[in-house]
């Protein structure tokens, strides 16, 4: 968890793609983000979140998150989790993972498939560790959730998806009764009412804010979680010291590249030059690393945005 002497502070998205390719990633860190806690404490592979009473999961599957979450590689973790799925079958968070990817390649079947997967075998889970099985009952939940929306659109489908979110806040409070400070529970619910409070407008993100800023683990993706949440408050002073924080500890993820340049767009507007020049630097870094680790929707969209900030700047350069 972050200390309180740390500062308080993934992406904007701009177009109907880049709002997919946002909504994915939350999907990512909310269905995912347990196993990439092994980059926090790598003597403890069986459990990445806790040093007493370790949970144990697959290697497989610990390795495709790391890869993800670490390094930004989206291609080779679709490949690790190939293998995942054969030798860890029982392992939930091995088709929360393959739904998010069903969901960034708009394979609705196949997300429908794994979300239930997901459910079905946090459900099993259950009988042998409740506060995990309660977790990834939620998230499986969630993820049936998006495959309504996606199939049924907004208005057909928002009752049935409110139907699910009830399921989802039932097992996650089933988890935080368990254990309220538990890093893990902070992290995924954390994540996930951020999502809510972007898309509610009722909802607010302030208890998001404080749960993964004083409970949430590890301190890279509470970093990444506190800046979306400041981002999306306005706050974006508060969200680049955030990225510049989660950089340090991940400095070869090229999504928190494109993260950073996003921010200090928002933050630069038309008018600040080196603000928008600072974020072409950013955009490049992460284009640079894009071929080899982004699929190609995520490739297209990083270099329109990419692009488009390039006109901003041309249009402060050139004389009037």
């Amino acid at each position: 968890m972050l200390t309180q002497a740390t500062p308080k502070f993934m992406v904007t998205e701009f177009s109907p793609q880049g709002r997919r390719w946002g909504a994915f990633r939350h999907l990512v860190a909310v269905g995912t983000t347990l196993a990439a806690i092994v980059l926090a404490h790598p003597a403890l592979a069986g459990d990445p979140f806790r040093t007493e009473n370790p949970r144990a999961i697959g290697d497989t599957t610990e390795r495709a998150f790391r890869v993800l979450f670490q390094e930004g590689n989206y291609q080779q973790s679709a490949t690790i989790l190939k293998d995942a799925a054969k030798e860890e079958p029982k392992e939930p968070l091995v088709y929360a993972m393959k739904a998010a990817f069903a969901y960034l390649e708009e394979d609705w079947d196949d997300l429908d498939t794994y979300a239930t997967r997901t459910r079905e075998t946090g459900e099993e889970l259950t009988k042998t560790d409740e506060l995990r099985g309660n977790l990834y009952t939620a998230v499986g939940h969630f993820l049936e959730g998006a495959y309504i929306i996606s199939t049924e659109g907004t208005i057909r489908g928002t009752p049935k998806a409110l139907n699910k979110l009830q399921k989802v806040f039932h097992h996650l409070g089933e988890a935080e009764t368990i254990s309220a400070e538990d890093p893990e529970v902070n992290l995924i619910k954390g994540f996930m009412d951020l999502m809510l409070a972007v898309n509610l407008p009722f909802a607010d993100p302030a208890e998001a804010i404080k749960r993964l800023r004083d409970y949430a683990g590890p301190d890279y993706l509470a970093y990444r979680g506190l800046a979306v949440g400041y981002r999306d408050l306005d706050q974006q002073a508060d969200a680049l010291a955030a990225v510049n924080q989660a950089l340090q500890l991940t400095p070869d993820n090229p999504e928190l590249f494109y993260l950073k340049a996003q921010i200090l767009v928002e933050k630069g507007g038309d008018r600040d030059l080196a603000l928008l020049q600072e974020a072409q630097a950013n955009f490049d870094a992460a284009l640079a690393q894009a071929p080899a680790k982004f699929p190609p929707g995520l490739q297209r969209q990083l270099q329109k945005e990419r692009d488009r900030n390039a006109r901003r700047i041309q249009r402060l350069t050139s004389p009037s």
